[in-house]
């Protein structure tokens, strides 16, 4: 649903659900026109070729900015390389400092994406032995082996793993 591609999905996710949901009304505008405002004649003239056009690059216009506004992927926060351990280190720091070590998994792929390009940042945490993660239903948890993990790589003076 776009609802939930727009608060929790990738870039490309919404890009893409954004191009085929353009296909699919354009589409359903050429078969049905008289079932929409558009085809009615209800007060509005149906856009020229010419208004498309324009309305088209108008929209690319604007995506195009939103792209060279954004920080590159490959650079983190500062300028620096991204790097894959401090990203692991953040993550798991926040379900540390979460109540009982548990988030809800759209909150944690949220936090993974903010912090790394790379989407199997999560994943691999269930995948670790021991894993570092486990699911428990729609929630996400901290194991004693991920609370273990981020004592030994989180820099001292860093927030405590115990929650």
């Amino acid at each position: 649903m776009r609802h939930w591609v727009f608060l929790h999905g990738t870039t490309d996710q919404f890009r893409t659900h954004t191009e085929r949901m353009l296909e699919l009304e354009q589409e359903y505008l050429r078969r049905h026109p008289q079932r929409t405002w558009q085809g009615s004649g209800g007060g509005s003239v149906v856009p020229s070729r010419d208004e498309r056009i324009r309305d088209l690059v108008q929209t690319f216009s604007r995506a195009i900015t939103s792209l060279l506004d954004e920080e590159p992927p490959s650079v983190a926060s500062g300028g620096q390389p991204w790097n894959p351990e401090e990203a692991q280190v953040e993550l798991l720091r926040a379900f540390a400092e979460a109540p009982e070590g548990r988030l809800h998994k759209l909150e944690a792929h949220q936090i993974a994406r903010q912090l790394s390009p790379d989407s199997h940042l999560v994943a691999r945490l269930y995948r670790q032995d021991p894993p570092l993660l486990q699911a428990e239903r729609d929630m996400r948890v901290l194991t004693d082996a991920g609370r273990a993990w981020l004592e030994q790589h989180a820099p001292v003076g860093g927030v405590t793993a115990r929650a």
